[in-house]
């Protein structure tokens, strides 16, 4: 962990050896004025009124000097050295990002949305809080502490030994609290992921909330959730007081010891009274980095704890890669075969340590020849989705093969794999863009013309186009301001763009009435001509005339058939038809 957080410095070497350089130059002031104070005390004022106006004017330039370098040091510090820690942080949150989009659907089945996006915002945040001031801090306190302790020893030996005996019986019991505060900061870090969770889950199913009237049950939730957080904050602030209380006990008994014991060796004869000011003076000195290491505590706790999640993330190899040596796919025609196919989900909901596993697709057999349309139907948890997602690679077959004009999907780059594979789902994501951005998504950097064309052939170029701002116009989050019909038509015009080999049709109009269902299904038969095709499909009536129809029931395929084929059989599909055609509940059909 250690070896990644300083690979992150690397780039940065300039600046952090700069940083450095000016956070020693700051210490090495600070130590000099009581020092040039004790001199000007005990020697320079001790001599006549010519001499000391004679050697001011020369002291003043040179203090001027001083606090200017300083002040030069301390933007230097405070601009660049936060500049350097913005740079760790994009890098970090870059790393994040990107091992987020290598990881398989499983890891995002198993791992909340708001959790990685608290490690992305708020524990990176912390991280490079502690990466830009923690080393600074450590210098410059450091410097301050070690010289302030020579110079202390170099005055009166007996007096610095007394305070840096109290200081090592106090460091260690800091030390045994800080220890306890990595604990609790851990723990703070966990709620804080579980109240973004939360929060975005009931956001984004408000329109669910209130058509439910279930205000107060979200409220309740988030409360839980909030209460856990405040819990996880008093007891962190508890850690901190007492942290912070036992320094300010140790910074009084260091005065207390100067005090008593100083005054003793004065009486003594052992100690002069500048010497004793210059102690006071440097117990200041001595005691502010010692505050300011403490107050870092919080900085360098916080980061800890965010920078092992960080560190568990980048630490997780993704479960679905590209094998070394695999090659682009190929489509010469669209062939598609599986064979001898099983596949199991991971039962994350039972907890870790108690994970069992599902069959859902177990020894599917199934070919598809090039630019044939098959239709998938059966009950719900049958295997129909999971099966479309095994094509794309979404998961990994835990047995078996699936492979695409001869080459196994395992054996070729996902990336290749996935541009060959057009997908248009019932549950459509649109981003946040203007049509035109979400149209060309299927193909970044199309032309104008070309996403024009693509919304044509999607039968949405009418609607685009009697909209004030056509294809300029923002469809909002989710694509919120569009109805159910026109966001199908924009994914479907997407793939349009995409112009994939195979195309993968999962209950794409199941969510729309009637009217909308007949303008998408004449979009959809559009794409679907000249391409490989499944389908998954809720309505009977929109697969009668795919070319076979599949009925998968258990993870296997139980009978196939044209849709004639099919009902002479009395089987199975002829079973759902009769079921759905006589009025049965349509939810009995995934």
């Amino acid at each position: 962990m250690l070896k990644r957080f300083l690979s992150y410095y690397r780039p940065q070497m300039g600046l952090f050896v700069a940083d450095t350089v000016c956070a020693l130059v700051l210490a090495a002031i600070d130590l000099a004025f009581p020092i040039i104070l004790r001199n000007l005390t005990g020697g320079l004022f001790t001599q006549g009124h010519a001499a000391i106006m004679q050697a001011l004017g020369m002291i003043a330039v040179g203090l001027v000097l001083m606090y200017v370098i300083r002040c030069a040091c301390r933007y230097f510090v405070s601009y660049w050295g936060h500049v350097m820690g913005a740079r760790m942080e994009s890098k970090m949150r870059e790393d994040l990002f990107d091992q987020y989009e290598r990881f398989s659907f499983a890891y995002f089945d198993r791992n909340s949305s708001g959790d990685m996006m608290s490690r992305v915002v708020n524990d990176l945040f912390d991280i490079c809080e502690a990466a830009h001031h923690v080393p600074e801090w450590i210098i410059i306190c450091g410097i301050e502490i070690i010289g302030s302790f020579v110079i202390l020893f170099t005055i009166a030996p007996v007096l610095a030994l007394a305070m840096a005996a109290v200081t090592a019986a106090f460091s260690v019991i800091m030390f045994w609290q800080n220890m306890r505060m990595r604990e609790v900061f851990s723990d703070n870090r966990k709620k804080i992921s579980g109240i973004n969770a939360q929060l975005q889950d009931s956001l984004a199913g408000m329109r669910v909330v209130k058509s439910f009237a279930n205000e107060e049950t979200e409220r309740s939730k988030f409360r839980a959730s909030n209460n856990r957080y405040l819990s996880s904050k008093e007891n962190m602030y508890h850690a901190m007081g007492v942290y912070t209380a036992t320094y300010g006990l140790l910074s009084g008994v260091l005065y207390v010891i100067v005090v008593l014991l100083g005054g003793w060796l004065v009486a003594q004869g052992q100690l002069q009274a500048v010497d004793m000011a210059t102690f006071a003076l440097y117990i200041s000195l001595f005691c502010t980095p010692l505050e300011t290491l403490v107050n870092s505590a919080e900085t360098y706790q916080k980061a800890i704890a965010g920078f092992k999640r960080m560190d568990e993330v980048l630490s997780t190899a993704p479960d679905i890669q590209d094998k070394p040596g695999a090659t682009d796919l190929q489509v010469t025609a669209g062939a598609v075969d599986y064979h001898d196919v099983c596949f199991n989900y991971e039962d994350v909901e039972l907890g870790e340590g108690d994970a069992e596993e599902r069959p859902v697709i177990d020894h599917m057999n199934l070919s598809i020849k090039p630019g044939q349309t098959i239709a998938l139907v059966g009950p719900s948890g049958g295997g129909k989705s999971t099966t479309c997602s095994l094509l794309p690679r979404f998961y990994d077959v835990a047995a078996g093969s699936i492979s695409i004009d001869g080459q196994d999907v395992r054996d070729v780059t996902q990336q290749s794999l996935r541009r060959a594979i057009g997908l248009v789902q019932q549950d459509v994501y649109l981003f946040d863009g203007t049509i035109g951005e979400n149209i060309a998504y299927g193909k970044p950097g199309a032309t104008a013309e070309e996403i024009a064309e693509a919304a044509r052939r999607a039968n949405i170029d009418t609607f685009i186009e009697s909209l004030p701002q056509g294809y300029d116009t923002v469809v909002g989050e989710r694509g919120s301001r569009l109805s159910g019909g026109q966001k199908q038509r924009v994914a479907i015009a997407r793939v349009f763009l995409k112009n994939p080999k195979i195309l993968i049709l999962d209950e794409a109009t199941s969510a729309l009435d009637n009217e909308s269902e007949e303008a998408v299904q004449e979009s959809l038969e559009e794409l679907a001509r000249g391409r490989t095709t499944i389908i998954i499909a809720h309505r009977l009536s929109t697969i009668k005339h795919a070319d076979e129809i599949a009925t998968v029931e258990h993870g296997r395929v139980v009978e196939r058939g044209t849709h004639e084929e099919l009902l002479a059989r009395g089987g199975t599909y002829a079973r759902y038809y009769r079921m759905q055609f006589e009025g049965a509940r349509a939810h009995e059909l995934d």
